[in-house]
Formats: C-alpha cells, structure tokens, sequence
C-alpha cells in the first residue's frame, strides 16, 4: 500500500446531511467537484495531493462560525485555506472533510494610521494591504516572498526576507479574531500595544496552523514608510565568507533592513530564469532604510566589512526599478531552481540557528548536499540565522525523496544541537512533525497534545498537523 493509498484509509465519507445544509447555506460558495478539491487539495509542499469533500468560500467570521458548528455536529474535519503558498503540508486534508477557502474574506475592517495598527479579514494579503495604506505614509514589512494571505502568515507565524529588521509575525500580530472548534467567535487582544491581562492566547493562536482554530481577522502594526532607501549586491570566493560577512555585519549593530543569501547553484538559476547576468558565485543582497544619511553610512559600512572578507562587484540599487528587479529575482528563487530540474518537486528545508553557528551549520549542510549527487540551491534570510536548503527530487522516485529527507534530518539535528530550531518560519505542518520531539522535547510535546485536546476534543481542526493526537 502506497502513501496515498494509507492516507485515503483515514477518510471517511461526507455526510449527505451536511452537505446539503452547507449548499444551502453558500449557495454557489459550495463546492464539492472533483476540480475544486483538487486546487485545494495540494500546496506547495512535495506531498502528493489529499483533497477535502467539499470546499467552501466564506465571507465573514459568522459564516465561518456558521460552518465550524455544523462540522463539529458532525465530527468532520476542517481545514482552513488562504493562498495555499505553504510549504509543509499545511492545508491538505489527510482525513477529508471540509476545507474553508478565506480567500474572498478581503475586506481592510480598519486602518488607525494615528496608532499605526491595521485589522484587516483573514484573506487580505500582504500586498493587498500595502496598496490600501500606501495614501497614509505606512507600510507593513513582513515579506514571506509569495503574495501570502494574512491569515496564513499570522497562522504559520511566517516571516521574510526583512525579518532581521522588522520581526516576525509573532512580533507584529496584537490581536486576532479566532473561530474555536465549537464554532465559539473570540478575540484574543486588543489594539493595545502592550497588556499583562490574562493568557497570551494571540501568541497561542498565531503559529497554530489551523490546529486550535481558524483566525479570521488580523490586527498588525504598521511602520512609516522609510524616507531612503538602497539596496546593493555583492559577490564571495566561498559561502563560508558570506556567511561571516553577514554575522560580523549583524554583531556590529548595524541596522540593515534585508540581507539575504544565495549560494552559487542559486545565482546560476536566477540568472536563467530571470535573465540576469549576476557573477555566478556566493552572493549577499542587502538592503538599507533610514533617512539618506543613515543609509549612507549604514551601506558604507557594509561594504568595509564585506571587503574584509573578500567581496568583489559590489553593486548599488538606489532606483526603485532596480530594487525591485533584484527582489523579484531573490522571490523568484524557488520556482528558478525548479525549472532547472524539470518535472521535479522541491524539498525545501527551514532550519534557524543562532547567528554565531550560520557558517558552520551551512557548510556542513553544502558538504552532504554534495555527497548525495543532489540538485540544490541554499538561499536564505541570513540576518537572523535562516536559511533554506531546496532539494530538487523526482516525486515518483521513493529513493531519490529518500536522499534528500536523509540530508533534511541530517541537517535538522545538527541545528537543534546549536541550540536552533527545525522551522524558522515554514511552520510545522506534516513535514516537521517527527522533528518537534528531538527539538522540545516529550514533556513540551505532551503540553501541546494536552492544548489540542482542550481547544479541540473532536480533533477536527485540521487534523494531522504539528502534534500527533
């Protein structure tokens, strides 16, 4: 029995009764054919397909209540849905049931411009946003890359490439409007930018996946739009030089927005795909935000330290097109190094460890990427220890899956033994699960089961991800 064939064990049929009560509620908003479970059935992940039965578009927090308590009457599973970008498996649905799609949830509930805060649906998504509040001389940082839901981010307690600067969801979520198990609408903070009342339960639901309950609005904080801003590229003999170019550069205290890293099989896929012409060799992007004297000054001091270990063609982009076409290159990575193996599926590994071990833990990881023949790219948000290892592998080849897990789990143990963690910012999902045991620990791991099952003694929030029940 293959995997697919084991998981469909686990499914059990929709009840007609729910099904037609769910239709007649969302009318049109309810599907149950083959070509919308399967767009909702699959992520970006390397797992293979497992779709709900049904799949709905909710509009509001009380449709998604509304839904939530019919399920539960039913004891049928619940998978939230946003962009469908993540990388772990979030969003498949292992038992079946009933997927609910927030992406029509789009309304901006409010922008406080005076308190820079803005509390936006489930469904808004990070450049959606932006262009709403770009009229108030604010923006919101957090930049997973793709054009994420807010949603998805605050659930996945996503970051991105300016995280060294701006924080992570988990620093810039205040509150939440969450739907429980039983279909219960709460609200988990307020617009406060501080509190000691009661439970933390915004930082509770925020990296929950879906597990707890479904966030269906989003209170973030804003920041004013930075009055300069540079961007420079620059080249390395070895990763191991990169790498200690950016530790030395954080240590320093310097306030850099974006530093991001690309090692040589990364720049020979980006140049291909978006036909650029970058040296095909280790590469740091960088990015400075401040007034033009601070970015200066910021961006001059970078350029001393990443010369003290051996930068050449170091680059400026101070035109916004330019800017522009260097990130869109450095979001484009993923999807470039996949078309250097056409038809395969990427492995795509999220380990963060403190900054002083990055060389270290990257080096090593190279090493057996190299060992195992394997087609990859390492690229990653280096400024805070991040990094990605993109493992191209032929979906219907168990051995060659089999190669790249093995430099997964290599790669995942040698972290937590620094002291750093399995998923800086992908989340858990299927794919990290059997990791979260060697990084917690039993004990911490039963406290999490014990949290399930309080908030969801059904098991129906999207079950099968971050703790086994």
């Amino acid at each position: 029995m293959n995997q697919t064939d084991q998981l469909a064990v686990l499914k059990k049929p929709l009840p007609e009764s729910l099904a037609t009560v769910l239709s007649l509620i969302f009318a049109d908003r309810f599907s149950m054919t083959q070509a919308m479970r399967e767009h909702h059935g699959r992520d970006e992940s390397s797992y293979p397909p497992m779709l709900p039965d049904a799949v709905i578009f909710a509009h509001s927090t009380e449709e998604v209540a509304a839904a939530v308590k019919l399920c539960s009457a039913h004891d049928v599973p619940i998978i939230a849905y946003g962009s469908g970008t993540s990388l772990e498996g979030h969003v498949l649905a292992l038992h079946g049931g009933v997927t609910i799609d927030l992406s029509q949830m789009k309304q901006m509930v409010a922008v406080h411009s005076e308190d820079l805060t803005a509390t936006v649906q489930a469904g808004v998504t990070r450049k959606q946003l932006n262009e709403e509040i770009r009229d108030t001389g604010l923006f919101f940082p957090i930049d997973p890359g793709a054009n994420a839901s807010l949603g998805g981010m605050a659930a996945t307690r996503a970051s991105g490439t300016n995280a060294v600067r701006y924080g992570t969801m988990r620093e810039n979520v205040l509150a939440l409007t969450v739907v429980t198990a039983d279909g219960r609408i709460i609200k988990t903070g307020t617009r406060a930018k501080k509190s000691s009342a009661g439970y933390d339960l915004t930082r509770l639901f925020v990296g929950s996946e879906g597990t707890l309950g479904i966030i269906t609005e989003v209170t973030v904080k804003l920041y004013p739009l930075p009055e300069a801003i540079s961007a420079a590229v620059c080249s390395f003999p070895g990763t191991g030089e990169a790498v200690s170019a950016v530790i030395q550069t954080i240590q320093m205290g310097i306030p850099v927005a974006r530093v991001e890293f690309l090692d040589e099989n990364g720049v020979k896929a980006i140049n291909a795909y978006d036909k650029m012409a970058l040296p095909q060799k280790p590469l740091l992007l960088f990015e400075f935000h401040g007034t033009p004297a601070s970015v200066a000054e910021q961006a001059q001091l970078v350029q001393a330290i990443t010369a003290e270990h051996g930068a050449s063609d170091f680059e400026w982009a101070s035109r916004p097109e330019d800017r522009s076409r260097l990130w869109a290159a450095r979001h484009n990575a993923y999807f470039a190094l996949l078309q250097m193996r056409p038809g395969s599926r990427a492995i795509s590994t999220d380990c963060c460890v403190p900054i002083s071990r990055l060389a270290e833990c990257i080096l090593a990881t190279k090493a057996d990427c190299e060992a195992q023949g394997l087609v990859y790219a390492i690229i990653g948000h280096v400024g805070d220890g991040n990094f990605h290892v993109q493992m191209l592998v032929d979906p219907d080849d168990p051995a060659d899956i089999a190669l790249a897990e093995k430099v997964n789990s290599d790669m995942v143990t040698r972290a937590i033994g620094m002291d750093g963690t399995c998923t800086g910012e992908h989340g858990v999902g299927m794919h990290k699960m059997a990791f979260l045991v060697e990084e917690h620990g039993v004990g911490a791991i039963d406290t999490m089961r014990a949290l399930k099952h309080a908030l969801d003694p059904k098991n129906i929030m999207n079950p099968g991800k971050i703790v086994r029940w």
